[in-house]
């Protein structure tokens, strides 16, 4: 498989540019002509997350804390993977071809990114459950009433044009990621500016979809500098659905001696308006449509600044790591839940921390990382009924936060013989709290606990072409303030009784077994396959939209299979499945069913063309992705939702400068959604277009 080449010029920021005055300056750019390339470099792919591309080498046998050697099925998405992928406006499109995930925006704004994986995160939930990173800074928003409960991600601040590698960790079996790092966890790095070529680019989707990007990278006496900025607007399918969006990125690297320092900085803000959910039995009904508003839209807005410095070995895994962190974080969203009644949520929030790490490596042998990281969260988060549009003097929920969480940490490697590497470690958090009840004053409280999780993994190599892996580990979950300041849920004015204060009340922890093996019987394909058996004590799921309950101990076990395949120099496919076999609540509350909110079947599948054509190169991707088999409840009566099929076909070239694509999405299941929630009314969804078509154009100089 072939990408474009990197550059045919190179534009670096100096001067003004560098000490952070616009890097629209023309002042102080400098031109470097490069040679003539003629022949592409070859795009190198690891791991199993349905990449298009040839097969590497297997590397779990590896001493090494990258996490495509950890005993654990792991997906790595590459820089070039996304550029072949519809991401258009939601950026949880970049995991749509990781087997078993489960990843999109819910279609109401810009309201969180769901991460589904493993039978964890029910619908809605946005990403809880599962522990992402960029670039070290963790993502999960505790106690968020603005977003969507307890550790939502919110990742419409990155774009394409940002992500170098994205790395999903099936299971908790990383003793380096936090809090919410139960079914998994995510790590994203961001590029660096002698990554990429600069450019522009334009976009045009279905619905208004509107997209402007610059990049502009460089290196200049060894400083590299990436900034991208990129402006989208959409009015979207619904009657009602309207995103307006800016997001703005600088990131400035340079090695000193043996290390690589970095700072970035970037911007994000947004605002929309979105239509709620429909009842499909009056959809089906024919008495509303599907593009219809549901009582009254909903609407938010959201502002994000974030500061972020790391230090890495420049040259190998040895050595010491640290990151540094501020981010104000601002964000409101309004759901409707009357015929005049909004629930509106607001999150204000300063989070700041850091981790400190050193790395004791001892090639081929053993190696063994100890750290500490601290991340502190404080600031107010409310949801107020609003009544036309305008604030009430009623609180669902109203919190002053000063939430802080301490960890400390180790994971060594050892490989006593060349075929066998083991794999051990563990975490210790500690959550210190201070909580103030805005709505219940007598229910204001400090929260002090703590939380232990090891992890042990084995990895065996009996031959070349075949490694079996296998780990236990537990991950956790902290408790949200509301579970520990409680009281009425319903809308009241503030008082200063009727709190409850449940200080017994401990984070939530997972025990995962899983079992798997990656095989590689030839040059062109491989396969990996694993099982996986979770418990999960004092679960919390959504049960519609903005409703948490607290269902008590779980219990999920699963199978996942992935295959790729370079049948030619120009032709290469992927296909996945996952089968979650068992998820289930072990002693159903009265009323409810037993089953989770989890589709039972996931396939994946995909084929990639790529060669020269015409003086240019042509790439056409064509995927497709099915869900099947999604139970929910009418109290105690099963049911089960419509299938959910997508087709993605794209077409890009690549002339000289200049990069054209074309793509289609098409969802033919009518009431087919990834969204939807059962209600004593019937099954409540959010409608799907059957068809988005786009079109954009790149410069690259």
């Amino acid at each position: 498989m072939y990408g474009r080449a990197k550059r045919s010029r190179v534009w670096v920021l100096t001067g003004a540019a560098l000490t952070g005055l616009s890097a629209f300056e023309p002042v102080g750019a400098v031109e470097v002509e490069a040679a003539e390339i003629t022949e592409l470099e070859a795009i190198k792919v690891t791991g199993e997350g349905g990449s298009t591309a040839r097969i590497e080498p297997l590397v779990r046998n590896k001493v090494s804390n990258a996490p495509e050697s950890l005993p654990a099925a792991v997906s790595t998405i590459t820089q070039e993977e996304i550029r072949t992928l519809n991401v258009d406006r939601d950026i949880s499109n970049i995991y749509r071809r990781v087997p078993g995930v489960v990843a999109n925006n819910i279609d109401q704004g810009d309201t969180g990114n769901g991460l589904r994986m493993r039978g964890f995160a029910t619908n809605g939930t946005h990403g809880a459950d599962v522990a992402v990173y960029v670039d070290g800074v963790p993502q999960n928003i505790p106690s968020s009433q603005g977003g969507a409960g307890h550790g939502p991600v919110f990742m419409e601040w990155l774009t394409p044009q940002m992500i170098k590698r994205v790395d999903v960790i099936k299971g908790p079996v990383s003793a380096l990621f936090g809090d919410q790092n139960r079914a998994g966890a995510v790590d994203i790095e961001t590029l660096d500016g002698s990554d990429v070529a600069s450019s522009i680019g334009l976009d045009i989707a279905s619905y208004d979809g509107r997209r402007a990007n610059l990049v502009l990278a460089g290196e200049h006496e060894g400083f590299e500098s990436l900034f991208v900025a990129d402006v989208y607007k959409t009015n979207g399918y619904r009657k009602a659905a309207e995103t307006n969006r800016d997001n703005y990125f600088w990131k400035l690297s340079k090695v000193f001696d043996d290390a690589k320092y970095s700072a970035r900085f970037s911007h994000y803000e947004s605002d929309f308006k979105n239509d709620g959910y429909l009842n499909l039995p009056a959809l089906r009904a024919g008495t509303i449509s599907r593009r219809d508003t549901d009582n009254l839209y909903g609407f938010g807005n959201a502002n994000r600044n974030t500061i972020v410095f790391n230090r890495a070995p420049a040259y190998d895994e040895a050595g010491l790591y640290y990151t540094g962190y501020y981010e104000n974080f601002k964000r409101v969203r309004a759901i409707s839940n009357g015929t005049f009644t909004h629930n509106y949520g607001k999150d204000d929030r300063d989070i700041y921390g850091g981790r400190v790490a050193y790395n004791f490596v001892y090639p081929e042998i053993a190696s063994l990382m100890v750290g500490a990281d601290v991340r502190r969260d404080k600031g107010d988060a409310f949801r107020q009924q609003y009544r036309n549009f305008e604030p009430t003097p009623n609180f669902y929920y109203d919190f002053d936060m000063d939430l802080i969480t301490y960890g400390v940490f180790a994971q060594g490697q050892y490989k006593p013989f060349d075929s066998l590497k083991v794999l051990a470690g563990i975490r210790y958090d500690r959550f210190d709290y201070d909580i103030d009840n805005l709505k219940f004053r007598n229910a204001d409280t400090g929260y002090h606990s703590s939380v232990t999780t090891p992890k042990l993994g084995l990895v065996w190599t009996p031959i070349e072409q075949l490694e079996i892996f296998t780990n236990a580990a537990e991950g956790f979950r902290s408790p949200a303030a509301e579970y520990i300041s409680s009281g009425s849920s319903s809308a009241l004015p503030p008082s200063q009784t009727g709190g409850q204060v449940n200080s017994s009340v401990r984070p939530s922890k997972v025990k995962s077994y899983d079992v798997g093996f990656t095989v590689r019987p030839t040059e062109r394909l491989s396969n990996t396959t694993e099982l996986y058996y979770i418990e999960n004590d004092s679960e919390t799921v959504q049960t519609s939209p903005g409703v948490y309950e607290q269902v008590g101990d779980t219990t999920r076990r699963g199978a996942e299979t992935s295959f790729n395949y370079q049948a030619t120099s120009t032709v290469s496919a992927y296909m996945s499945y996952g089968r979650i076999i068992d998820a289930v609540i072990n002693s159903p509350p009265s009323g409810t069913g037993a089953q989770l909110v989890v589709p039972e079947h996931t396939y994946k599948a995909g084929v990639q063309y790529r060669n020269g054509f015409m003086g240019g190169q042509l790439t056409l991707n064509a995927d497709v992705y099915h869900l099947d088999g999604i139970p929910y409840y009418i109290r105690t009566e099963k049911h089960e939702m419509p299938p959910y099929t997508r087709y993605d076909l794209r077409a890009s070239y690549d002339y000289q400068d200049y990069q054209f694509s074309v793509y289609g999405t098409f969802q033919p299941h009518r009431y087919g959604t990834e969204i939807a929630y059962g209600t004593y009314d019937g099954l409540v969804i959010v409608p799907q277009p059957s068809t988005t078509l786009g079109a954009s154009v790149r410069y690259y100089f």
